[in-house]
C-alpha cells in the first residue's frame, strides 16, 4: 500500500482524498517508479473539476513527477532498477509511487534535481514545443506570453529571449511583472489596469507580434488576436480563465488573415523519438543556464488541496511542487 491523492467525485479542492492505494506489478512496457517531486499544474485543477473528463472514477491526478525506478516490466529495455527518471504521462503522478509507460519516461541528468524535474516535464515540454515547433522563435521576432510570471510563462520568457526575440508578457501585479523581467520579459503588461492590445501596439510602434502564447483563453482571446500583426500565429495553449468559446472564423480575415491553433503536449509527444528529442533539448536549455526553473513553492503530497487552492487563488508564482 502507498499513499496517493484520490478523486472520487468532481468538485473543489475538498474533493481532494489522501488515503491508501494497492499498486499491480508493472506489466510489459511499464515501470514503478518512486515519486520524489510532483508537479503541480493548472491542467490538474481541470481534471478535478470535471473540465477535462477522466477515465473513471476514483482517478489518480497528476501528469509529471521525478523520483527512482524501483521495478520493470517484461521487455522494457531502456531502465532499470536505481535510474533516475522524469515522467510525463496521463494521471497518477499524486503518489508516494506510481506505475508509468516506460514510453512516457525519460532518463534524468544529474545535474538535475528531482524538485526541478518535476516542476518542468509539463511546463517545460510545453515551452519546447511551443517555441520550437508550434511556432519556431526566431531572432527579431516579438513574442507575446500571457501569465508570463506563471510556471510555464518564465520559462517561455527566458527560453524565448535566448532564440532572440524581443519578449512581452502580461502579469497581474507589479510583483509578477519584476519576475518576469527578471526572467526575460522586455516589457510587461498589467493586464488588470493597462488594455493589453493597446500596450503592444504602443510597445511595438504598431508592429505587433508574430505570435502569442496564450495558456488564459477565454478571458485573452481577442486581445490576443489583436496584438498580433498579418498573418501573425495565435497558439492557444491552456484554459485557466475557462474554454475559449465558439467563434467567427472571418474575425481572422478581418484582423489579417491570423492563423490559430490549440495544440497539446501529448499530440508531440505521442512518438516517442519526439519525446526524446524534445526531452533532450529541454534539458540542455536548462544545463547551459539559458533556462533556469524557479521552484518558489513545495507542499507535502497530504496537503494538496491547499495546493489547489493557492494555485487557483493565483498566489502562486513560478513552479509549485508536491512532495510525498
Amino acid at each position: 500500500m502507498v499513499k496517493a491523492i484520490r478523486v472520487h467525485q468532481t468538485g473543489g479542492p475538498e474533493v481532494l482524498k489522501y488515503e491508501d492505494v494497492t499498486l499491480p506489478a508493472p506489466g510489459p512496457g511499464e515501470l514503478l517508479v518512486r515519486n520524489r517531486a510532483i508537479g503541480l499544474n493548472f491542467i490538474d485543477t481541470y481534471f478535478r473539476s470535471g473540465l477535462y473528463a477522466a477515465p473513471k472514477l476514483p482517478f489518480v491526478l497528476g501528469n509529471e513527477s521525478a523520483g527512482e525506478v524501483l521495478a520493470v516490466g517484461p521487455n522494457v529495455t531502456e531502465f532499470k532498477p536505481g535510474d533516475r527518471v522524469a515522467c510525463v504521462a496521463t494521471l497518477g503522478a499524486y503518489a508516494e509511487e506510481r506505475i508509468v509507460a516506460a514510453a512516457s519516461t525519460v532518463a534524468l541528468p544529474a545535474s538535475i534535481s528531482f524538485e526541478v524535474a518535476a516542476s518542468m516535464m509539463l511546463k517545460g515540454l510545453t515551452a519546447e514545443y511551443l517555441l520550437h515547433r508550434t511556432y519556431k522563435v526566431k531572432p527579431g521576432d516579438t513574442i507575446l506570453v500571457h501569465a508570463a510570471a506563471g510556471g510555464t510563462g518564465l520559462i517561455l520568457c527566458q527560453w524565448g529571449k535566448a532564440l532572440g526575440a524581443t519578449v512581452i508578457g502580461t502579469a497581474g501585479s507589479k510583483d509578477k511583472a519584476e519576475l518576469a523581467k527578471a526572467h526575460g520579459a522586455d516589457e510587461v503588461i498589467l493586464y488588470r489596469d493597462e488594455n493589453v492590445a493597446a500596450r503592444v501596439k504602443d510597445i511595438t510602434g504598431g508592429k505587433l507580434c508574430d505570435v502569442v502564447y496564450d495558456g488564459v483563453g477565454k478571458d485573452t482571446f481577442m486581445a490576443s488576436l489583436d496584438s498580433l500583426k498579418p498573418f501573425g500565429v495565435l497558439a492557444s495553449f491552456g484554459n485557466a480563465s475557462g474554454a475559449v468559446e465558439a467563434f467567427n472564423l472571418g474575425i481572422l480575415a478581418a484582423k489579417g488573415s491570423l492563423y490559430v491553433t490549440r495544440p497539446t503536449l501529448n499530440s508531440h509527444t505521442a512518438k516517442r523519438e519526439t519525446m526524446v528529442e524534445m526531452a533532450k533539448n529541454l534539458f540542455g536549455a536548462v544545463t547551459s543556464g539559458k533556462v533556469t526553473i524557479p521552484v518558489n513553492a513545495t507542499f507535502p503530497l497530504k496537503d494538496a488541496a491547499e495546493a489547489h487552492r493557492t494555485l487557483e487563488s493565483r498566489a502562486t508564482t513560478g513552479s509549485t511542487v508536491l512532495i510525498p
